[in-house]
């Protein structure tokens, strides 16, 4: 019987030799300090576990509401905001239409597309909308455009019902969006202050969207609980989290660039968008850290699967793969057999994408190139909780083995910086011309 829910295989020869022993002390104290929450952005470490069932009730209801009053939500996002929720919606909710218990949930404000807002607004003349807004501060430049046109939409339509239909999650306290959210009666849900926006899907920044889309919540927090008490295992041998981030670390230190995040389901597609922000803020500064990638197969191995075989070797796979997934499809008999086939039939899509995979790990470990497989038993909420903290965890342990901050990102804020001293310089140009 499996005491792990997640199970991390080493599936090429030339990651069996690792030396555990070497990373005993520094994964032990790296564990230590990560648990005692040493003033970092480390709130998410023991919040599934003490999860507040008040929050929790209260998001609850109020998605029911939207559903009951909405035909769609809109969540105005960029980053930690938007990625982690459209990540389990699509991992979780049908390729074509949504969850019968859930009503639409699309996004806006990670962008700075006037075509792609110019077409939502159509989108919504015949829908009954509600918006949710998160923002920590409320000053990123993405989501605070979008709000205001949006704002200026819904209060143009609804008029005084508008103060019902927009919920704000930003900070308990501060902030340019509590302001607004409290000056115009908006109700709110709060951004926990030693969360940072990475690891908040876990918290009403996610689960509000997620709850509208008619995914069961419960069942993802019990999924991530399951994985927080599972994961404070300090021992090496004992804890999945740690031994994937220590050979990520043994990868890098042997000259890999790039981790390829690879899945065989098309719907964990913006999964792995959540977890390149995830790791490319937390590990990308003082010039270290892997590049993190992902690829949908079979689709890319007709497009980089050429490159990822046989081109340069500075790339290594993780692959996700769930034993059970929701639904199949049976390959058809054709009396004709018209296009050579019916070897196939009676076989399904899956055990056919199964066997593709099997493919696809033989071809790349023979061409040299490491692949790490995470395996978890089915995809459903429960086991996409797991799979949130596993990552958060292993991903914090990544980090300080390369020591750097996970919960800081400079980098980003260096670009803000540039974009508004750009668009200052552009004002008053114009006005030197009036």
């Amino acid at each position: 019987m499996k005491t792990q829910l997640l199970q991390t295989s080493i599936l090429s020869e030339s990651l069996l030799h690792i030396k555990w022993s070497d990373y005993y002390e520094s994964v032990n104290t790296i564990h230590h300090y990560i648990e005692r929450e040493n003033g970092e952005l480390t709130g998410w470490i023991n919040s599934p576990i003490e999860n507040n069932g008040v929050t929790l009730n209260s998001i609850l209801q109020i998605a029911n509401k939207i559903i009951l009053y909405a035909d769609v939500l809109v969540v105005v996002g960029i980053g930690g905001s938007f990625l982690g929720a459209k990540a389990i919606q699509d991992a979780l909710t049908p390729y074509f239409g949504q969850i019968p218990s859930g009503i639409e949930v699309i996004y806006v404000g990670h962008n700075m597309s006037g075509t792609y807002i110019k077409q939502l607004l159509k989108s919504l003349e015949a829908k009954s909308v509600y918006i949710n807004i998160i923002s920590k501060s409320g000053s990123t430049l993405e989501p605070a455009l979008a709000f205001r046109v949006l704002r200026n939409y819904m209060e143009n339509r609804y008029g005084d019902d508008v103060q019902n239909r927009i919920i704000v999650t930003t900070d308990a306290k501060n902030g340019l969006l509590k302001k607004i959210a409290n000056s115009s009666g908006y109700r709110q849900f709060v951004i926990p202050e030693n969360i940072g926006g990475r690891y908040s899907v876990l918290t009403p920044v996610g689960l509000l969207p997620i709850a509208v889309a008619g995914i069961d919540i419960t069942q993802l927090l019990e999924g991530a609980k399951k994985a927080a008490l599972q994961l404070k295992e300090e021992s090496l041998e004992k804890n999945e989290a740690y031994r994937y981030a220590v050979i990520r670390h043994v990868l890098y230190k042997r000259g890999y660039k790039i981790e390829l995040l690879a899945s065989f389901e098309p719907g964990l597609s913006m999964f792995q968008e959540w977890w390149k922000q995830l790791f490319g803020e937390s590990e990308g500064k003082e010039k270290k850290g892997l590049y993190p990638s992902g690829v949908i197969y079979t689709t890319d191995l007709h497009s980089v699967g050429q490159f990822i075989q046989d081109g340069n070797p500075i790339l290594f796979e993780t692959i996700l793969h769930f034993n059970e997934v929701a639904t199949d499809c049976i390959i058809p008999f054709d009396r004709y057999n018209r296009d050579g086939l019916n070897y196939l039939s009676n076989r399904s899509f899956n055990e056919i994408n199964s066997i593709s995979k099997q493919g696809v790990i033989a071809a790349h470990t023979d061409g040299g190139i490491p692949v790490i497989q995470l395996e978890l038993e089915r995809l459903d909420a429960y086991h996409i909780g797991y799979l949130i903290y596993f990552f958060m965890k292993s991903c914090a342990m990544s980090a300080y083995l390369l020591e750097v901050n996970p919960f800081d990102q400079p980098g980003v804020e260096a670009y803000k910086s540039k974009t508004r001293e750009l668009m200052q310089r552009e004002i008053v140009y114009k006005e030197s011309l009036a």
